[in-house]
């Protein structure tokens, strides 16, 4: 199918993990098919939001995006700008723990203890979700369970997560098969994976498709059994 039947059915106000770290394996194609597909009012889970001017920074230049769960900001300003005006509400999570957090509950997985963030605003609550038109602050995040476990020999205090699932993911891969076997090149790797994991319909956009049987198993980075839907997009074009 193509990149714009792939993404026809995405409603507002769905849920969408999107894979990529900065500018690697970002599914660009099926991000510009969301965007003329027109859904607004969206929650995106992913790294970073875009860079500027590309990628998930067009559907947040286009005020589509209510809410995002990443844990990067970084030179995006547009992202900032919004954040900080009171336009989206952003949930910034450790980068880590971002990643395991799609990863269980790709797995079912409801929740896991972590050390990371243990003593911070990420364990103890008041990490700015949302600001007003005048930078105050109107709503925060809430104080996380934490518990002592000796893993290892090394007694210390650890926070619980919730596992993320998403209605739907957008990932990018080097060569999938038709049955969504998907392999990833070098540092598109990054959060891919455990995106189409966590997406309840996911849809990979590659750069090749084979037959089944094509793939060698031992090289598969991600299982069919997480994808619904596959795109062909030999060029990586950049928007």
């Amino acid at each position: 199918m193509s990149a714009a039947d792939a993404v026809a059915d995405i409603p507002h106000g769905a849920s969408i993990g999107v894979g990529g770290f900065g500018t690697a394996g970002v599914p660009w194609a099926l991000v510009r098919a969301l965007r003329a597909q027109g859904a607004s009012g969206l929650t995106v889970v992913a790294n970073n939001c875009g860079v500027n001017g590309a990628g998930l920074a067009l559907l947040l230049h286009d005020r589509r995006i209510d809410r995002v769960i990443a844990s990067y900001i970084g030179s995006n300003e547009e992202f900032a700008r919004q954040y900080m005006s009171g336009e989206i509400e952003v949930e910034l999570t450790p980068q880590g723990t971002l990643a395991e957090r799609l990863r269980a509950g790709g797995a079912g997985i409801a929740a896991f203890f972590t050390p990371t963030g243990v003593g911070t605003l990420v364990s103890d609550g008041g990490m700015p979700h949302r600001y007003d038109s005048a930078g105050n602050m109107v709503k925060a995040s809430a104080a996380k369970e934490i518990r002592r476990f000796g893993l290892g020999g090394r007694d210390r205090e650890y926070v619980l997560e919730e596992g993320i699932v998403t209605d739907y993911a957008l990932v990018r891969a080097s060569v999938a098969d038709t049955a969504g076997n998907a392999i990833f090149r070098a540092s598109a790797q990054n959060f891919n994976p455990d995106v189409a994991m966590a997406g309840r319909i996911t849809v990979v956009e590659a750069e090749c498709i084979v037959e089944p049987g094509a793939l060698d198993p031992d090289s598969v980075q991600l299982s069919g059994v997480f994808v619904q839907r596959v795109v062909e997009v030999p060029e990586e074009v950049v928007a």
